[in-house]
């Protein structure tokens, strides 16, 4: 019991540090974490078993680890290797793409395709960011694409917030759509072995449903105001999207190892090669191309959301350990009174509120063993874990909090000038948030009930 009440108790300490945000999240984590191995495995269990557990770095040792013959999942419990691995090896790709320029030449060319008209931006810009998030880093994809939108907003005369919200929303709905898309979904799908396929195929399909809808929603919400902002076009005077290519080379290459890793991914459930494998391929293969800044992009590497995934998993498995999960997945099979239904709306909705106000990280990695506790077979596994991709992923978007490509957004249209305070940011994404909940809601019904 005592072992039970020290884990909650780190677990809350850190969810309201991270909300607070006063101290860097990965000091947060790694503390967090700190404290659950010695508080919790060492002086209330007195268990050596549950810490070599929890760090889990025997399986990075396995054959299994790098390769898989079948449908075997790697362990939930502890660590999630696979996923860090994998996400230190698709930061490394996506710099090596950032300094070739492949970003902004990619957004001038398809705004100069459009010959530069706001409304047609919008809404290429919209499908940019969901294809673009279905494979790279949601907060990467904003990062640049809010950035471009300025500088158009600049060159045309328009406001640039309807643009950045709308891209925002997008990008955590195309995250939503394949394993590789979010953080919360590389954790469940590196977790419970789904692949690029699995999800692209139920995720992706609801996603790519949905996004009909919200371009709808957002050329209504947003046509007005763009229409009166934007200035008279000269076409003759926007930049040659050429210019935005910094070394063509390292473009080629860059855009080669992109489609690569598009590639492997999508295979990698027939060929056996695990996210892990493909993140160190991926990786190395950007090193060797990249030749003497190979150090360079090994500096710029996001190593504080490494190192907070790690406190993460460390803390999450304080929960598991404890039996803590399994308490609350059985809370939450006696409301649904065992009704399939009614327990998948719960974590659909749960998951979607929770993650509009806390880090949908933390939230997704709790979860993953909570829903391996509800599932009373593997149908039923699949469709819980859908539902808590989706909660998780978009419910992330409701509010300037809720994810981390809203933070990346708000904050490049504030130094632009532009603040977003929650009430102008609620107001429009709340309402594309909870039509989208409706839609993926109704359509798992549909499909799996």
């Amino acid at each position: 019991m005592a072992a039970q009440i020290i884990a909650i108790t780190i677990f809350l300490a850190m969810f309201v540090l991270i909300v607070l945000d006063k101290i860097e999240r990965q000091y947060v984590t790694l503390g967090c974490g700190l404290a659950t191995i010695i508080l919790v495995f060492g002086i209330c269990m007195r268990s050596v078993d549950a810490i070599l557990t929890v760090l889990n770095l025997k399986t990075i040792f396995t054959a299994e680890f790098w390769h898989v013959s079948g449908a075997e999942s790697e362990a939930s419990s502890g660590i999630n290797w696979a996923t860090i691995i994998f996400i230190a090896g698709m930061m490394i790709m996506v710099e090596g793409m950032a300094k070739s320029g492949f970003f902004r030449w990619l957004c001038m060319r398809i705004a100069n395709m459009v010959k530069y008209k706001v409304i047609p931006i919008l809404v290429t810009f919209m499908i940019m960011s969901f294809v673009l998030a279905m494979f790279i880093d949601s907060i990467t994809v904003i990062l640049f694409l809010a950035a471009v939108s300025v500088e158009l907003s600049q060159l045309l005369k328009f406001n640039p917030v309807p643009m950045i919200l709308s891209e925002i929303f997008c990008a955590n709905l195309g995250g939503a759509a394949t394993v590789c898309g979010d953080p919360p979904n590389i954790i469940i799908g590196t977790s419970l072995g789904y692949s690029f396929f699995d999800f692209l195929t139920n995720t992706g399909f609801l996603a790519a449903i949905s996004l009909v809808f919200i371009i709808i929603y957002f050329y209504f919400a947003f046509r007005k105001e763009l229409k009166q902002n934007a200035g008279s076009i000269d076409i003759s005077a926007m930049p040659d999207p050429k210019d935005a290519i910094t070394d063509r080379r390292s473009f080629i290459f860059s855009t080669v190892i992109f489609l690569i890793a598009i590639s492997l991914l999508v295979t990698h459930a027939m060929t056996g090669l695990t996210v892990a494998s493909i993140g160190v391929f991926i990786a190395l293969l950007t090193l060797i191309c990249s030749g003497k800044q190979a150090i360079h992009l090994l500096r710029k590497v996001d190593y504080k959301t490494l190192l907070f995934f790690i406190g993460l998993f460390v803390v999450v498995g304080g929960l598991e350990q404890t039996g803590i999960l399994e308490i609350i997945a059985g809370f939450i099979k006696n409301i649904s009174g065992g009704n399939a239904m009614l327990m998948t709306a719960i974590i659909i909705w749960v998951s979607a509120i929770a993650s509009a106000f806390v880090d949908n990280i933390p939230f997704a990695a709790t979860m993953v063993p909570v829903i391996q506790e509800l599932a009373s077979s593997p149908a039923m596994l699949s469709t819980l874990v859908y539902a808590l991709s989706i909660g998780t992923d978009i419910g992330g978007s409701a509010t300037p909090i809720g994810a981390s490509a809203n933070v990346v957004g708000t904050s490049v249209a504030a130094k632009a000038g532009h603040p977003v305070g929650w009430g102008r940011y609620c107001k429009k994404i709340a309402p594309a948030t909870i039509l989208v909940l409706i839609i993926c809601t109704i359509g798992i019904f549909l499909r799996y009930f």
